[in-house]
C-alpha cells in the first residue's frame, strides 16, 4: 500500500499578494507635489480599500476610495496586479479618477525576504524618473506601501507617498 501524496502548493510567487485580500482602512501620507524634487510639504488623509482575487488567483483588483487630501478633492483609485508564472514577476497597473482615461505604465518586480519591490521608468513633468513601489506585509492585520522616485537612475530615492493599511474585515 502506498501513502497518499499531498498536493504540493505552488510556490512560484503567485501567492505573494494574498495577504492583501479583503477590506482595509488606509492612512495616506503624501507629498503635496510628489513630482517636485524640492517639495517638502506633506498631507495626510484616509481611504478605504477593497481587494479581490481575479483570473483564478493569478491577479487581483484593488479599489480605493480616498477622502479629500487637504487642499484637494476626493478620488477613486484602481489597481490591477497580475502575476506572470513563466517570468515569475508581478506587474502592477494604477488608474485614478484624478487622471481620467490614463493608465500608468506597469510596475514590474517580485518579493524577496518579505519585501516586494516593483519598478518602472516614466516621464513626469518632462523629466525621466525611475519609480519604485515597495510593499511590506507587517502582519495579517497590517501592511505598508511606499512610492519613491529617483531622478538619477536609481542611485538615490525620495519617498513621496506612504500608505499604512489596517484590516477592517
Amino acid at each position: 500500500m502506498s501513502a497518499a501524496v499531498p498536493v504540493s502548493v505552488v510556490s512560484d510567487g503567485r501567492a505573494d499578494f494574498d495577504f492583501i485580500f479583503g477590506r482595509w482602512s488606509v492612512h495616506n501620507r503624501k507629498l503635496v507635489d510628489g513630482t517636485d524634487p524640492d517639495c517638502t510639504e506633506w498631507v495626510e488623509f484616509g481611504a478605504v480599500s477593497q481587494v479581490e482575487p481575479v483570473l483564478g488567483g493569478l491577479g487581483h483588483v484593488d479599489r480605493m476610495s480616498a477622502e479629500a487630501p487637504p487642499g484637494g478633492e476626493p478620488f477613486e483609485g484602481f489597481t490591477l496586479r497580475q502575476f506572470d508564472p513563466e517570468a515569475r514577476v508581478w506587474r502592477i497597473w494604477w488608474a485614478s479618477s484624478r487622471r481620467p482615461g490614463h493608465l500608468d505604465a506597469p510596475m514590474e518586480g517580485s518579493w524577496r525576504d518579505g519585501v516586494g519591490q516593483f519598478f518602472c521608468d516614466e516621464i513626469l513633468n518632462g523629466r525621466a524618473v525611475r519609480v519604485r513601489f515597495q510593499w511590506v506585509s507587517n502582519s495579517p492585520t497590517s501592511a505598508r506601501w511606499e512610492q519613491a522616485f529617483s531622478y538619477d537612475g536609481g542611485a538615490t530615492w525620495r519617498t513621496n507617498w506612504i500608505m499604512d493599511f489596517s484590516r477592517l474585515e
